[in-house]
C-alpha cells in the first residue's frame, strides 16, 4: 500500500542516515560507525540552545527538574575543552536563586577576567521557587547578566502527565526587577532565534521560555544562526536587527473581539483557527518584560470592543502577568476584558484537538463558527510510531526521518512522546510528519497535526510486539492505512496475539497489517544478532511500503543503497532489499476471528509523563526467578500488604485471578460431565455443565467460552524427571504488564501444570532462541536454521507433520538446556481454548454447557498426540473448579424475533444451535411468536453421534424446529452430507432467505463443507428465484455485509 507524499517516491539521496536521540546514539555509537559520512546529525532546537548556552557562557546551572526534563546531555565539554564552562547541578529548593545573586556579584576570577555571562536551565516549577531571590538581581551589564533558558514542560494531575503550562511562572514574574527581560518562542525556528537573541542582549538579564512539551524537541531543519558579536546591545536593538516584534496581530483586522496569548504553542494553533474568521483578532505577546504598552494598544484594531486574555495562572482566582498589563493598558477606555486561565489539562487539549480549542471559545464568549482552512496538505503523510526503549528497531523513526530530511522537496517533522507508568521500561510514541517544503502549516504542533486522539495516520509502525496485547496502537490509523510489525511470530499467532478490541479496530478500519522480523533476517544474513543491521532492515521495510506498487525491487535497491552505501554490518545492501522485498507479506485478518472487544482489561493509552525514558531500570525486572517457598509463604502470612485486596463484592472480579490476561476471568464448578457417544465409539463426545451461581457470569447466545485448561500432570511429572527440575522448588513468573509489581509465586511443577505452554506448539521464534542455548554445534546449527527464514519448510513440517511440541523440541536438542527461568520465558503461557456455549442462559439460568470432541491423533513416528484443553476437560471431575472467560461471536441471534433462522451444524459445530433452539423454546413457552426455525446437522452415524437427537425431537414434536435436515454420512453406502439435505429443501430455502422474509443463515463447524453449503444456497436461488449465478453469488455476498449469511468455522 503506498502512503508516499506526492511527486516523490523515495526520501533519499545521498548521504547517511544517522540517529538523534542521545539514548539511541549511546546504543549504537560503534554500529553507526559502518553507516558512510556525508549528512550532519539533526539535533532538535531544545539541544542547540543547549550548545549554543555553552558557547556564551562562563557557567552553567543545571536544575534537577530541568535535566528530568532532558536538558543537559548537551552542555557537557569534551575531554580535552578547556574552554567549556563548569555546568553545575542545581536541586529545586527554598534558596535555589541565591547562588546566581552570588556569582553575579562576586564571581570567580575566571567569571571576572572573561565577563560574567550565567546560564541557569531551569522549568516553570523551578523558577518560581527561585522568584523571591531573584528580585535582588543587580542590573544587567555587558560583563555580568544573567541568561535563563526555561523549557516549559511540567508534571501536572494526577497522573503525572505533562503539560505547556506557564501557570507557575506568574508569582516569578511578579518579582523580577525591571532589569530583567522576559521573552517567549515558539517553533523549533524561532527557539533557536530567541535563545540567540538571550546572549546578545546586554541591557538586561533575559528569561527565554520556549516550548519543550512540544516544537523544541521536534527533530527537523533548524539553521543555527552565524553569531555576530557586533550585533549585541540593547534588547530593542536586538529584536530590530533580528527582526522580530515584541507582539503580532493576527486575523479580522476589523475585529470586535481580541484574543490576547503569550507566544507558544497555543498561540500558534489560535492563528492558524482564526486567522480568517470575521470578527476575531489575536494578539500574539513575545516580549511581556518590559511591557511595551504603546506598542500594544497600536496593535488592536479601533473596532475592538472587548479583549479576552488567555493567561496562565496558579489558580482560577488568581492573574496572571499578562493580564495585569493588558488591563494596565486598556483601563479607563470604552473596551471589557475578560481573562481566562486553562487548566493544563485544557492547556494539552486545546492544542491537540480543533474541538478543544472551540470549547475554549465558547468559554470566552467568542464566536466558534471559525473559517477554518485546511490544516493538511492533502499530500501531507502522517507517521506514528510505537515502540519500547528495549527494542531492537526503537531508532527506526529518527533514522527514517533523517532520511528525508535529506530531501530538497520533502520537509520532515519528528516528536517522541514517552510513557514511563502504562508498561516497565516504558513505551514511546512518535509522530512523524512528512510534507511537501511548500506547507502552510509546517509550524502547527505535532500533536495538533497528528493528535494521539484523532484519526489521522497513514502509516503505524509498531516496534516491539508485546504492545499489541495491552496497548491501543491501531487508534489514530485512519482508514485503510498501512501497519509494519516487527515480530517474530507467524501470521497466525501474530492473529491470536493482538488484542481482541485491536483485531476488531483492524478489521473495521481495514487496515493492511505487514509482518517482518527484522531479527531473524539480520541472523540469516550476518550469522549473529546485530541492532544496526536490524534498523537498516525495517528501514527498507518501509520503503518499500512507502512506495507501494509504484515501486519495484530495482528501485527500492537503489534508494536503500542511496541511503546507506553499498554494505551495512559486511552485508550488501542490494541483497538485504531483495531479502525484504520477497519476505514482507500482508496478514489478512479472517472474517471469523474479527469480534468486538471482550469484556475485561481494556486497551492502554500511551500518555505523555516523562521526556527522558529509563533505560537504566533493571532488565531483569520481569525474568522469572528461582527461589524458595518462603516468598510464597510470605505472600500469605502479609496478605494485606503484598497480595491484591480482595474485592468486596463477591461477584466482582478478583485481581488474582490470572492477570495476566486481559479478559475477564470466573472460577466456575464442573455439575456435569456425561459422555454422549458410546464408550466403544472412536469419537469421544462430551456434554459439560458449570455452575455460575454467584460468579456475575453473564452470556450472550453464540458467545464462546473460553477454558484456561491445564498440563497433564502426569506429563508435568515426566517432564521435570527427565529434565533434572525438582518439582517442589518455588519460581516466580512476574505478570508482563503489571509494572513488576505483580508476580505469580508457585512450585515449578504447579507452573509447569497451570501456566507455562510446554506442550503447546513453538513458533519459530523459539527455535532461533534456543540455538543460543545448545552446547553441540550441530544443535546449534539445526536450531538457528530453523529459525531462520530459509527453515521454512522444515519448520512447516516440524509443526504441520509432526506435531512437536516445547518439551518435544528440547528432548530432539538436547544439548539445549536453557535454565528453568528462561524456559518459562521463551515459552510463554497457556492460551485459553474457545468452546461455543450450548446453552441459553435465558433458558438455564445460572448454568453454562458446553458440547466437546476430545482431539486424538497420531505423528507419522506413531505417537499419540491429545488436544492439550480437551484432555482436561474429558478428565475433570464433578466439583472440580476451572477458570473460564467469555469471548464475543459472530453468532448472534437476529434482531426480530420473527425472522427466519437456518442453522447448519457438523459435529459440534451442534452447540450454539442447541442454544438457539432453547431460547425459542423460552420465548414460546413466554407466548411470544417467532418465526421458522430450520435446523441441519451432520455426523457420521445416527446412533452413535445423533447429538441431543432427544431434545431436537422434542423441539420438532412441539414446533419449536420446523423443518430438520439430518445427514448421518456413514449410515448408508452412498454417503449423504448436508448440503444434499440443502439441495432438497432449495425452494424453502430460498423463500427464507428472500429479500422479504430476511431469513438468517448460519454454519458452524469445519471449514470443508462450506463451498458445498454455499453452492447450495446459490443453487436455490438461481432455481427457485430465477437469479443469474453471478447475480445470486452477489445475493449471498450481500446477505455478508447484513449479517445474514454468518459462518463460525474452524
Amino acid at each position: 500500500m503506498a502512503f508516499h507524499v506526492s511527486g516523490r517516491s523515495s526520501p533519499s539521496s545521498a548521504g547517511s542516515t544517522t540517529l538523534t536521540n542521545q539514548s539511541a546514539k549511546n546504543k549504537l555509537a560503534e554500529s553507526l560507525t559502518a553507516l558512510p559520512v556525508g549528512q550532519a546529525l539533526r539535533l532538535p532546537a531544545s539541544a542547540l540552545v543547549e550548545r549554543m548556552a555553552k558557547a556564551h557562557s562562563s557557567s552553567v546551572f543545571l536544575y534537577d527538574l530541568a535535566a528530568q526534563s532532558g536538558i543537559g546531555a548537551h552542555l557537557a565539554g569534551d575531554a580535552d575543552d578547556d574552554s567549556a564552562p563548569p555546568v553545575v547541578p542545581m536541586q529545586t529548593r527554598p534558596g535555589a536563586g541565591l547562588i546566581l545573586l552570588g556569582r553575579l556579584s562576586e564571581g570567580p576570577s575566571k567569571d571576572t577576567k572573561n565577563g560574567c555571562v550565567l546560564t541557569a536551565f531551569t522549568t516553570p516549577h523551578t523558577l518560581e521557587r527561585m522568584g523571591e531571590y531573584l528580585a535582588d538581581l543587580p542590573d544587567a551589564t555587558p560583563d555580568a547578566r544573567l541568561v535563563i533558558q526555561v523549557p516549559a514542560v511540567t508534571n501536572a494531575g494526577e497522573d503525572l502527565s505533562l503539560s505547556p503550562t506557564l501557570n507557575h511562572l506568574a508569582t516569578a514574574i511578579d518579582a523580577f526587577p525591571d532589569s530583567v527581560a522576559v521573552i517567549f518562542s515558539s517553533g523549533a525556528q524561532e527557539t533557536v532565534n530567541f535563545a540567540e537573541i538571550a546572549y546578545k542582549t546586554t541591557s538586561h538579564h533575559v528569561v527565554h521560555v520556549y516550548d519543550h512539551y512540544g516544537a523544541a524537541r521536534e527533530v527537523t531543519d533548524v539553521e543555527v544562526p552565524a553569531w555576530d558579536e557586533t550585533a549585541s546591545g540593547a534588547l530593542p536593538d536586538v529584536l530590530f536587527q533580528a527582526g522580530v516584534a515584541p507582539l503580532s496581530y493576527h486575523g479580522d483586522p476589523n475585529a470586535t473581539h481580541v484574543l490576547v496569548v503569550l507566544n507558544g504553542p497555543l498561540a500558534t494553533v489560535a492563528k492558524t483557527l482564526i486567522k480568517n474568521t470575521p470578527g476575531l483578532g489575536l494578539v500574539v505577546v513575545r516580549v511581556l518584560r518590559p511591557w511595551d504598552r504603546a506598542t500594544f494598544l497600536a496593535s488592536i484594531p479601533e473596532s475592538t470592543t472587548s479583549l479576552h486574555v488567555v493567561d496562565d495562572a496558579s489558580t482560577n482566582k488568581s492573574s496572571g502577568p499578562l493580564f495585569t498589563d493588558v488591563f494596565a493598558a486598556v483601563a479607563g477606555s470604552a473596551r471589557s476584558m475578560k481573562g481566562h486561565h486553562p487548566s493544563p489539562a485544557q492547556l494539552s487539549d486545546c492544542i491537540s484537538s480543533i474541538e478543544a480549542f472551540h470549547h475554549l471559545l465558547k468559554e470566552l464568549g467568542l464566536p466558534q463558527a471559525l473559517s477554518v482552512p485546511s490544516l493538511s496538505d492533502s499530500r501531507d503523510k502522517k507517521l506514528l510510531f510505537y515502540s519500547t526503549p528495549s527494542a531492537s528497531v526503537s531508532a527506526l523513526p529518527s533514522v527514517i526521518t533523517h532520511d528525508f530530511l535529506s530531501n530538497k522537496t520533502i520537509s520532515a517533522r519528528m516528536l517522541a512522546e514517552h510513557d514511563a507508568f502504562s508498561k516497565v521500561g516504558g513505551v514511546t510514541r512518535t509522530r512523524i510528519l512528512l510534507s511537501p517544503k511548500t506547507s502552510e502549516h509546517d509550524e502547527l504542533p505535532l500533536t495538533f497535526t497528528i493528535p494521539s486522539s484523532g484519526v489521522e495516520a497513514h502509516f503505524v509502525g509498531i516496534l516491539d510486539q508485546a504492545l499489541l496485547k495491552t496497548h491501543d496502537v491501531f487508534g489514530g490509523a485512519k482508514q485503510g492505512a498501512t501497519v509494519l510489525i516487527n515480530s517474530g511470530w507467524t501470521a497466525d499467532e501474530l492473529i491470536s496475539n493482538i488484542a481482541p478490541g485491536s483485531l476488531s479496530q483492524a478489521f473495521d478500519k481495514e487496515l493492511h497489517l505487514f509482518l517482518i522480523d527484522t531479527a531473524a533476517i539480520a541472523k540469516s544474513l550476518a550469522n549473529s544478532g546485530n541492532e544496526l543491521l536490524e534498523i537498516v532492515i525495517a528501514h527498507i521495510a518501509f520503503l518499500k511500503l512507502y512506495m507501494g506498487r509504484a515501486g519495484s525491487l530495482d528501485v527500492l535497491q537503489q534508494v536503500a543503497t542511496a541511503a546507506f552505501s553499498t554494505t551495512v554490518a559486511n552485508v550488501d545492501v542490494a541483497h538485504i532489499a531483495s531479502v525484504v522485498w520477497a519476505d514482507l507479506a500482508e496478514v489478512r485478518i479472517p472474517d471469523f476471528v474479527a469480534v468486538p472487544e471482550a469484556e475485561g482489561k481494556p486497551l492502554k493509552s500511551v500518555e505523555f509523563n516523562t521526556i527522558v525514558p529509563d533505560e537504566d531500570r533493571p532488565k531483569d525486572v520481569l525474568k522469572p526467578t528461582l527461589g524458595t517457598l518462603s516468598q510464597a509463604i510470605k505472600a500469605l502470612l502479609f496478605a494485606e500488604a503484598l497480595s491484591p485486596p480482595a474485592p468486596s463484592d463477591s461477584t466482582a472480579p478478583h485481581p488474582a485471578l490470572r492477570p495476566d490476561v486481559p479478559e475477564r476471568t470466573y472460577v466456575l464448578t464442573c455439575t456435569v460431565n456425561r459422555r454422549l457417544t458410546p464408550r466403544e465409539y472412536e469419537r469421544n463426545v462430551f456434554h459439560m455443565e458449570f455452575d455460575t451461581t454467584g460468579t456475575g457470569l453473564q452470556y450472550a447466545i453464540g458467545e464462546a467460552l473460553g477454558i484456561h485448561g491445564w498440563n497433564d500432570a502426569d506429563d508435568v511429572r515426566e517432564f521435570c524427571a527427565w529434565y533434572g527440575l525438582d518439582p517442589e522448588r518455588a519460581i516466580s513468573i512476574p505478570v508482563p504488564e503489571s509494572g513488576g509489581t505483580l508476580r505469580h509465586v508457585r512450585t515449578v511443577f504447579q507452573a509447569l501444570q497451570q501456566q507455562v505452554d510446554l506442550f503447546g506448539r513453538p513458533p519459530k521464534s523459539f527455535y532461533a532462541a534456543l540455538s543460543a542455548h545448545a552446547t553441540k554445534r550441530e544443535d546449534r546449527m539445526a536450531l538457528h536454521f530453523i529459525g531462520a527464514p530459509e527453515g521454512s519448510a522444515t519448520f512447516k513440517k516440524l509443526g504441520e507433520k509432526d506435531t512437536v511440541t516445547f518439551a518435544d523440541v528440547l528432548q530432539r536438542y538436547e544439548s539445549a538446556r536453557p535454565g528453568i527461568e528462561d524456559l518459562c520465558e521463551m515459552i510463554g503461557d497457556i492460551k485459553p481454548r474457545h468452546y461455543s456455549i450450548a446453552s441459553a442462559q435465558s433458558a438455564v439460568g445460572d448454568r453454562v454447557d458446553l458440547l466437546i470432541v476430545t482431539v486424538e491423533w497420531a505423528t507419522p513416528s506413531g505417537s499419540p498426540r491429545y488436544g492439550q484443553c480437551t484432555r482436561y476437560l474429558a478428565g475433570m471431575k464433578v466439583g472440580q473448579k476451572v477458570t473460564v472467560s467469555i469471548k464475543p461471536s459472530v453468532m448472534k441471534l437476529p434482531p426480530d424475533n420473527a425472522q427466519p433462522i437456518i442453522m447448519a451444524g457438523l459435529g459440534t459445530g451442534a452447540a450454539p444451535f442447541r442454544a438457539f433452539m432453547q431460547h425459542r423454546a423460552h420465548l414460546a413457552a413466554q407466548g411470544i411468536h417467532t418465526g421458522p426455525l430450520v435446523y441441519y446437522f451432520g455426523s457420521r452415524h445416527r446412533s452413535e453421534e445423533y447429538l441431543y437427537g432427544e431434545e431436537i425431537e422434542a423441539y420438532l414434536a412441539d414446533n419449536v424446529l420446523t423443518h430438520t435436515g439430518l445427514a448421518f454420512s456413514r449410515d448408508q453406502a452412498r454417503k449423504v452430507y448436508i448440503q444434499h439435505k440443502m439441495q432438497s429443501d432449495a425452494e424453502m430455502l430460498a423463500t427464507m432467505l428472500d429479500s422479504d422474509a430476511k431469513g438468517v443463515f448460519y454454519l458452524c463447524g469445519p471449514t470443508w463443507p462450506v463451498p458445498d453449503v454455499y453452492e447450495a444456497l446459490v443453487g436455490a436461488l438461481v432455481k427457485y428465484r430465477g437469479k443469474e449465478v453471478s447475480a445470486a453469488a452477489q445475493f449471498i455476498e450481500d446477505l455478508k455485509e447484513e449479517e445474514r449469511y454468518v459462518l463460525e468455522v474452524y
